[in-house]
């Protein structure tokens, strides 16, 4: 069997090449039309920072898995379509800022009818809206193309940080078919190929629409409950109640548990944000006004938490942060990831260079360019400071803002960092990642996210 996939980004990259490294029978290639990203699939320096990733790579790179930007040839020689591209969130006409943009994924099917040239399976890895199957089908079945085509959904459930154990150890794969004879052997096709390495068992097989919205709604509940927790922890600095006391307890009921219970500035990446925008579109198409409205509070209540932490570091530094240096500790929306896409930090820092900020700027795997690009288009800024590390960064600054759950940042030496930094030296901790105590003994004036402030 031949696979291909469609798209070599965060998605397809690394979930072709744990298929590749878990099935050497089979041939693997990620085909791009970014001619810069394949040449990174090709190097020493991947173009995904992902945990595990690199060392996958390395074995199995040029054995049976290929990285290519002829995407003609992928797709001739595929039995196995992956399709794993883009679909953004609209900027432009009807669904503008809601609806997901599906443009790339019909310039796919297109390209497939036109050059396919035996039957093939073509399987949704990207996350779409439900009922895409069925344009994408109807493209091409309705081209000239004498090619019998199978379409199934198979979602990805990948967090980014810990993308290749949750492929290697997934809790489920779903794989959604048409109810026919062929559709069902297309599907019996590709859970074959997960068959290689998890249990049947967790393989879970539905119809297509019910495998597409299962997606959009796994990534709303998550998004939902930090909202929630989110939502709380502003009640629990009103209170004097702290936040993560109160997610204990409460993730020790069995019917609630205790993940995704962290209270921060703020979800972030390529997902949450978008399936849930997209998740309030469709309510909106089928009259489903109160849903549609229920789904938005979730984000409207992310942009809150955001904006209430910028508005913390303003208020706390007397009211004015013109012409201050803040350090702000880590850029990517989550530890272990270069991902910046959605990330609370380009939101906190825009926030902050409105108020005249000066921004110095640390993060461990997000590189320099990116980092402008995010805040600036591009252009570099006399207002934003790209650090070489931590200490760097804090050097005469008059806050630091921990903006990412990077590891690092919790070993660093405090007391070497309180004796750099203006006076009083303020910390600001989004991810509750610190011993407010021992900051707080060291000399620093400390704020975190839903624990109660002592008074000065």
């Amino acid at each position: 069997m031949n696979i291909c996939c469609i798209g070599a980004g965060y998605v397809g990259g690394p979930t072709m090449a744990v298929i590749a490294h878990k099935c050497p029978h089979i041939k693997i290639t990620a085909v791009d039309i970014d001619a810069a990203r394949i040449a990174a699939w090709n190097s020493d320096k991947l173009p995904i920072f992902e945990p595990g990733l690199g060392e996958i790579v390395e074995q199995v790179r040029g054995k049976n898995l290929f990285y290519s930007t002829d995407v003609d040839a992928g797709i001739r020689e595929a039995d196995l379509i992956f399709v794993s591209v883009p679909t953004p969130t609209k900027t432009y006409g009807v669904g503008n800022g809601r609806a997901a943009d599906l443009k790339y994924v019909e310039r796919c099917a297109r390209h497939i009818a036109r050059v396919a040239q035996n039957n093939k399976i073509i399987v949704e890895k990207s996350t779409v809206p439900v009922r895409t199957a069925d344009v994408i089908k109807r493209i091409l079945d309705e081209s000239d193309s004498p090619v019998e085509f199978q379409v199934l959904s198979n979602p990805e459930f990948l967090a980014e940080g810990t993308g290749i154990h949750d492929l290697l150890n997934p809790d489920r794969v779903l794989i959604g078919g048409e109810n026919t004879d062929s559709g069902q052997k297309a599907v019996e096709t590709l859970v074959d190929v997960y068959a290689n390495w998890i249990p049947r068992e967790k393989i879970i097989t539905t119809n297509l629409w019910s495998s597409e919205l299962s997606k959009l709604v796994a990534n709303a509940f998550l998004a939902q409950r930090i909202s929630s927790i989110n939502s709380i922890s502003a009640l629990c600095e009103a209170t004097g109640a702290d936040v993560g006391e109160v997610a204990g307890a409460i993730g020790r009921d069995s019917r609630i548990g205790p993940k995704f219970l962290q209270a921060s500035v703020g979800f972030g990446g390529s997902c949450f944000q978008k399936d849930i925008l997209n998740l309030v579109y469709l309510c909106d198409v089928f009259g489903l006004r109160e849903v549609a409205s229920y789904w938005l509070n979730v984000v409207s209540m992310n942009d809150y938490q955001k904006g209430r932490f910028s508005r913390q570091i303003v208020n706390k530094l007397f009211n004015t942060v013109s012409d201050k240096r803040i350090a702000i500790f880590g850029f990517a929306f989550k530890k272990d990831t270069n991902d910046t896409r959605e990330s609370p930090g380009i939101y906190i820092c825009r926030d902050l260079l409105e108020e005249q900020a000066n921004l110095a700027i640390y993060d461990p795997k997000v590189p320099a360019d990116q980092i402008y690009r995010d805040l600036n288009g591009d252009s570099k800024s006399p207002a934003i400071t790209i650090a070489e590390d931590a200490y760097a960064a804090a050097e005469g600054a008059h806050a630091i803002a921990i903006l990412t759950e990077w590891d690092e940042f919790i070993d660093l030496d405090y007391e070497r960092i309180y004796h750099s930094m203006k006076k009083p030296a303020f910390v600001f901790d989004g991810r509750n990642l610190l011993d407010l105590a021992k900051l707080r003994k060291i000399g620093f004036d400390v704020y975190a996210i839903g624990k109660s402030q002592p008074p000065r």
